[in-house]
């Protein structure tokens, strides 16, 4: 019994979504993660840098379904946007619109306050993802 509740308890850790450690402009640490990024995507149970030519992505038209689709299909209940620390990058209605079809509640935040919420819903064991522009 005690080694079947230790192995839940080591899974649940595993699969958490990872807070954000750091933020500054240009750069973002995961926690537990040695690589600081500049823009990043956070699922429950890993990161991985976040690069826009991978989709063509540009500050307009912003953050295209294809940009969160990755998350999306890693189980979480929440995505959070964190759209630029000047709020730069734009955030279309097709990439809400995709989310919420797929069950997803949406947040798109200043990056700053976006990393904030994305942190407090990690920590109350949400299954939160996110997709962070830590520039302009």
């Amino acid at each position: 019994m005690q080694s079947e509740r230790n192995r839940t308890r080591r899974t649940i850790s595993i699969m958490s979504s990872p807070k954000i450690a750091s933020l500054s402009w240009g750069q973002m640490k995961v926690q537990d993660c040695s690589t600081t990024y500049k823009d990043c995507k956070v699922w429950p149970g890993g990161s991985r840098s976040w690069d826009w030519r991978e989709t063509g992505t540009e500050h307009s038209p912003g953050v295209q379904p294809a940009d969160v689709e990755e998350v999306a299909k890693k189980g979480v209940q929440t995505l959070v946007i964190g759209h630029g620390m000047s709020e730069a990058l734009k955030v279309p209605a097709s990439t809400v619109d995709y989310l919420k079809k797929q069950g997803i509640n949406v947040l798109v935040l200043q990056t700053e306050q976006a990393v904030k919420e994305y942190n407090a819903l990690a920590a109350q064991g949400v299954r939160v993802g996110g997709v962070f522009h830590s520039t302009c």
